[in-house]
């Protein structure tokens, strides 16, 4: 799938999927019953093996969005609970280097506050473009350089460090957790399953001989936009820093302005 039509806003996005579903149920079913059925011969009494037919096809479709639906929200919730985590792992470690002597104390916090607003600034531009930022290395090795060259020199600042360093690799691996999900993704084989069974569940639906075709048309087009919305939600959230749902860097702010900002 093309990478671009992620950064396409949802109001466009949305009516398009689920205008394009309604109208390929609209027009499917009026050629259908036009140039299809006529020339099938089919009886009333067939209806109960369509029924059947369209219903074993709507579970196992249905089944299966539901499952791609769900995980794509799970995955989602997963990755901004990684950016909470990471922001929660910056603040902690910025209150336990503030407790450190001079001069490297200034030092560690200045470090973490331009790390703070790289991400805030730099990173997350990239991060919303389904970039993964990589600048972000040498900032936490800098830090690292300086933290672990301090020599504790009572208990208390042994204590301290340790939970320095706890705090620290905390951070990294939260760190890594959200460059890892910059990517994240449906990959196109499920798409393809999602969109083609999509049509297919809704091609079954034409065969049915109903006798009023505004009937027919009514019941089918509500069906596609059920359909399309369920696809539209699933696909507005299937990049978890794209779009107009992608998650934003307040966490990060929020620690700045509360507790980084000189």
């Amino acid at each position: 799938m093309l990478e671009f039509i992620f950064d396409i806003p949802l109001i466009i996005t949305g009516p398009l999927i689920v205008g394009s579903l309604c109208l390929f149920a609209i027009g499917g079913l009026l050629l259908v019953r036009r140039y299809v059925l006529p020339r099938l011969r089919i009886h009333h009494e067939d209806a109960h093996f369509s029924g059947a037919m369209v219903h074993s096809v709507m579970v196992f479709y249905g089944l299966a969005l539901a499952l791609i639906a769900v995980n794509v929200f799970e995955t989602y919730a997963g990755v901004s609970k990684i950016i909470s985590q990471e922001a929660t792992a910056l603040a902690v470690l910025y209150r336990d280097v503030s407790a450190y002597p001079e001069p490297i104390r200034s030092q560690l916090q200045k470090e973490l506050r331009d790390y703070v607003d790289y991400v805030i600034h730099e990173a997350w531009p990239l991060q919303q473009r389904g970039q993964v930022p990589s600048a972000g290395v040498e900032r936490m090795n800098r830090f690292q350089g300086i933290l672990v060259i301090f020599e504790p020199a009572t208990e208390g600042q042994k204590i301290l460090h340790a939970e320095a360093l706890r705090a620290y690799n905390n951070m990294i691996q939260a760190r890594r957790l959200r460059l890892d999900a910059v990517s994240t993704g449906l990959p196109g084989v499920m798409w393809t399953v999602v969109l083609v069974g999509a049509l297919i569940s809704l091609s079954t639906s034409f065969f049915f001989q109903v006798d009023d075709v505004r009937l027919h048309v009514i019941l089918v087009t509500l069906l596609a936009m059920f359909i399309g919305l369920v696809i539209f939600m699933t696909f507005a959230l299937d990049r978890p820093f794209r779009g107009d749902l992608g998650v934003r860097p307040e966490p990060y702010q929020l620690i700045y302005d509360h507790l980084m900002k000189p």
